[in-house]
């Protein structure tokens, strides 16, 4: 394992600047908003803090844009390589357009891939330690460039290059360049060109920038060789007066950028009599600026006068609706009420439905929608969506979206604009339409900078010329416009991208209805966006291997070395299915009892070392394991257990191999004659032919969670009326403790408060921006509290975020199954079958093969389609008991330990028992499962024990959570499953999990 420090910080590249470095994961958005100007980027915790060194800038300004490129370059003066990760929100108007890394002194650009697969490949790569690099956009309008590694004292220079749209200032349009970046000690280099005929006027405390007439504009350059200084460089440029139309050839096809100043002035509309005011209240809605808000609804709500408002709390699930009476523009009754709202949960905003009688709805959120499955309602034709975002962090896409949409506006509240916003609401602006193209196609018209003074249309060329009639709508009077644009018209580079842009906002309003036409456009046009992402590698080889096209000076290189490898991703996906029916028949071959003679037991040894690996996965070969070479036994028992016997012992000799189990009566027999393994005509469901209950009454007592933290102490102390109460005044120490979330939910589930108690697990939604570690837990939480429909939508999303990982696949199948739907469930469970994994992750195929063959032999009134299933591979196992260990550490090593009524433990070292016992291959990468299965159980107790054998990373919350799924009857009908969640502070650790009986 190699050392391993999380750089974090925030970069707003517009107006503000921030690079902070911390240990830790780097949660949002539970936490404050991050402060304007920073100090010096810090590492928490580590011996000397990252510095950002140098700083080298490039703008150019064209028009009414800007494209800026930022060269960093950062060094860790400490012994140890840091793994570095940038999170930032972009403004709106800005977008990432490139991103590149140094390597071997050289900088390589990065390359656009899907989302789930650059994440997939980033964690591959950097296990072999590699250096790779990452930047995708997490929700809304947050992005995270992740880099490893940062060498020990060493550079690692990143660059990072994003275009913008500029407002306007009076007759001006206002370039800004963050310079709160402290103090560099080798100083900044800046330069900067502006096109057009008048020089752009400079402020700032950077001091010293002359520019000077150069080709069709003016160039600036600064170098300073020490730098310390914050604040912003603001550069004013003449705005054009008249209309300017640009082109650019980009892909094969000419894209096209008018430009016209638009008039700014605004008229009065007709206002409701009954509003739908929709206010976020999940745990993001505490980042919203909200006096800024109640300032702007205090103007918008005495210009309605007389009215009445109906409030609704979005959350993890709406409140029920509020009525509010507004008389002269007296709205006291509802303020209060807003200042009083919790801000707590997750955040569902689709989770309510229009009522005829609103007039209009007013949304009031960041829109960063992140549970429950259910689409944003649509408004009928005499509705509209207002939408008012104040905080920074935003999906700003799909809030303009979706209020675009439903006949209104996205309107951003200002703290230092009082009243803008609110003259936004109670007015009307310039509207376009398009009413023809000719010689143009794919034409997109944004008018959100109309406010400013600027319309902008934009497309693609299919002619020499084109022409596009228009119309300005104001007050229902309509006014044409028609805009000429040639071929030969001035290039703009940034016309093909802006097009993009706005195409890619577009699509944002019903982002699941579109995911292919995003991932396409990300693709073309090398854009982070929710379906990819931007990816640099370091070797050749992992191009290849990864099958990602390379920067254009590897193309043919890379050409080359697939062409020679084209047939291994090929031979390995058929060799899979082999490879899983032979481990499947072995696997049956032990169910009819024919199971391997036991090692000698106990054996101990002083440590756990290395599994040897016969034969790899990635050739195609089946991948055998000697699971006790140079392996130790699990330590001793815990106090819990009764000892097996002392280390000293000597060990047991051999048993003599065991004939098949049956059972007569209860007692334990011994059945004669050979074991015949089933032909594949004989494998399929025969679920009469086993026993509808276990032959012997099975009482199951697992063992209750429970945390010693000082906050529970308070809460089991208190009347049940109290415990919500006391958890927000405890939530501001623990805001970014997954833990504290489930201890609380826990309190609250057991003294009967279930709403509450499933809003306050919804806040894991909240805490880290797509963290799949967390998702698990809180879908895992769901499925205990009997929840699935809810967990379904977490499941897939961690299925979107790590496809690469079996357990995905399992997990959303066995959600499925709870609620259910068993025919999404066997899908998604044979999925994990037929897919190859990385060799990490043994046996997890026998795993939801069993749990799929579980759910197709169950009674049911629907019949399943299984005819996408190999017939090999159809055939129910049913068990007296099957356990089953899961947890949500990556690249951590668990153990599960059942111990029989014997004496005799079940462990990663002595997988078969005397009695039929079966432990599967021991998981040591991370996630599980392990599952034990017991065919037919004797009488007496058994003691299952989970045990924190290592782990090669930083878990989420300072403590692992495992999951234990214990059923009795597995794959009969009557089958009956308990879940028990719990956690283990660090290596060595041991619990007790359960007992169960066979009577």
């Amino acid at each position: 394992m190699w050392n391993r420090i999380i750089v974090a910080g925030w970069l707003v590249v517009a107006g503000l600047a921030q690079a902070q470095i911390q240990e830790q994961r780097a949660p949002k958005p539970l936490l404050p908003s991050p402060p304007v100007a920073p100090p010096l980027m810090v590492v928490t915790g580590a011996e000397q803090p990252v510095r950002l060194q140098s700083l080298k800038v490039d703008a150019a300004l064209r028009g009414s844009m800007a494209q800026t490129t930022l060269r960093m370059v950062f060094f860790n003066p400490n012994r140890r390589p840091l793994e570095g990760k940038l999170q930032f929100p972009l403004l709106p108007g800005q977008q990432i357009s490139a991103f590149a890394l140094d390597l071997e002194g050289k900088m390589r650009a990065a390359v656009p891939v899907e989302k789930a697969r650059g994440r997939q490949i980033l964690e591959a790569v950097e296990r072999t330690r590699i250096d790779p690099a990452l930047l995708e956009q997490t929700q809304g309008n947050n992005f995270q460039l992740r880099v490893f590694p940062i060498p020990a004292q060493g550079t690692r220079t990143v660059e990072l290059t994003y275009t913008e749209t500029l407002d306007r200032e009076g007759p001006n349009l206002a370039y800004r360049l963050p310079l709160a970046y402290g103090e560099l000690e080798q100083g900044v280099a800046l330069h900067v060109s502006v096109a057009g005929e008048a020089p752009p006027q400079a402020s700032g405390n950077i001091g010293g920038i002359v520019f000077e007439r150069s080709g069709d504009g003016y160039q600036a350059q600064l170098t300073r060789a020490t730098y310390s200084a914050s604040g912003v460089l603001k550069l004013l440029v003449p705005s054009v007066v008249a209309p300017q139309t640009y082109v650019q050839q980009f892909g094969g096809e000419t894209y096209f950028l008018a430009e016209m100043p638009a008039s700014t002035q605004r008229t009065p509309r007709p206002l409701p009599r009954v509003v739908g005011l929709l206010w976020d209240s999940s745990g993001s809605g505490a980042q919203r600026q909200h006096d800024a808000e109640l300032v702007e609804l205090d103007r918008y709500f005495k210009a309605l006068g007389n009215a009445e408002v109906r409030l609704t709390r979005l959350r993890d699930r709406a409140d029920a609706v509020q009525r509010f009476r507004i008389v002269n523009g007296d709205w006291q009754a509802l303020r209060k009420s807003l200042q009083d709202t919790v801000y707590d949960g997750a955040s569902a905003l689709a989770d309510w439905q229009p009522q005829a009688e609103v007039n209009e709805y007013l949304l009031v959120s960041d829109g960063l929608m992140n549970y429950g499955a259910k689409q944003f309602p649509q408004l009928s034709s005499r509705q509209r969506l207002y939408v008012l975002n104040s905080a920074v962090s935003a999906d700003t896409a799909r809030l303009s979206a979706l209020a675009e949409r439903n006949g209104g506006q996205l309107v951003t509240v200002q703290a230092d604009r009082p009243g803008a916003a609110a003259g936004m609401l109670l007015t009307d602006g310039l509207q376009v339409r398009l009413v023809s193209a000719r010689g143009a196609t794919d034409v997109l018209i944004h008018d959100d900078d109309a406010p400013l003074g600027m319309l902008r249309v934009s497309g693609k060329l299919i002619a020499p010329a084109a022409e596009l009639k228009l119309e300005l709508l104001k007050q229902d009077r309509a006014t044409p416009l028609l805009i000429e644009v040639a071929a030969n018209a001035p290039s703009h580079p940034l016309a093909a991208r802006t097009w993009a842009g706005y195409k890619l906002n577009q699509l944002e309003a019903d982002y699941e209805l579109h995911r292919a036409a995003i991932r396409r456009l990300g693709t073309q046009f090398s854009m982070p966006t929710r379906e990819t992402s931007l990816l640099v590698l370091d070797r050749l080889e992992d191009y290849v291997r990864y099958d990602v096209q390379p920067p254009a000076e590897l193309q043919a290189a890379f050409d080359a070395l697939k062409r020679m490898r084209g047939g291994e991703l090929t031979l390995r996906r058929t060799n899979q299915l082999e490879r899983v029916v032979q481990q499947f028949q072995r696997k049956l071959a032990w169910w009819e009892g024919n199971h391997p003679t036991p090692t000698p037991y106990p054996v101990y040894r002083e440590s756990k070392l290395t599994r040897v690996e016969v034969t790899g996965r990635s050739n195609g070969a089946d991948k055998a394991v000697n699971e006790l070479a140079m392996r130790s036994a699990p330590p001793a028992p815990s106090a819990l257990s009764a000892p097996l016997a002392p280390p000293s012992a000597p060990p047991a000799p051999p048993a003599p191999a065991p004939q098949p189990l049956s059972y007569a009566s209860g007692v334990v027999q011994r059945a004669p004659g050979p074991v015949v393994i089933a032909s594949a005509a004989d494998r399929h469901m025969r679920p009469a032919a086993e026993p509808v209950q276990p032959p012997g009454e099975i009482t199951v007592s697992l063992k209750r969670w429970d945390a010693n933290a000082s906050y529970l102490a308070r809460m089991k102390a208190a009347r049940p009326d109290q415990l919500y109460a006391i958890y927000l005044d405890e939530r501001p120490s623990y805001l970014n403790s997954s833990a504290f979330y489930i201890d609380v939910a826990d309190q609250l589930l057991a003294r009967g408060q279930r709403d509450l108690a499933l809003r306050v697990l919804s806040n894991l939604a909240e805490m880290d921006l797509e963290n799949r570690q967390v998702l698990r837990i809180l879908g895992y939480r769901l499925l205990q509290a009997g929840q699935p429909e809810l967990a379904i939508p977490v499941f897939e999303k961690v299925r979107e975020l790590a496809e690469e990982e079996p357990q995905s696949f399992r997990d959303l199948g066995l959600a499925y199954a709870a609620a259910g739907r068993a025919q999404q469930a066997i899908d998604q469970l044979y999925e994990v079958a037929i897919r190859p994994w990385d060799g990490r992750f043994a046996e997890i195929e026998l795993i939801a093969l069993a749990d799929m063959n579980a759910i197709i032999a169950a009674p049911g009134k629907v019949r399943l389609d299984t005819s996408r299933i190999d017939p090999r591979l159809l055939k129910n196992m049913p068990l007296d008991m099957r356990v089953v260990l899961s947890w949500d550490a990556d690249n951590a090593d668990m153990d599960l330990w059942v111990t029989d009524p014997t004496g005799e433990r079940c462990y990663y070292g002595h997988r078969f028992t005397e009695q039929g016992g079966r432990l599967s291959v021991d998981f040591t990468g991370g996630y599980g499962p392990e599952e034990f299965s017991l065919r037919h159980a004797m009488p007496g107790k058994y003691k299952v024990e989970a045990n924190f054998f290592g782990s090669q990373q930083q878990v989420v919350a300072g403590a692992t959570t495992l999951q234990l799924k214990l059923t009795s009857g597995f794959g009969r009908a009557g089958a009956r499953d308990q879940m028990v969640a719990l956690r283990l502070s660090g290596r060595g650790e041991t619990v007790l999990v359960g007992e169960f009986e066979v009577k």
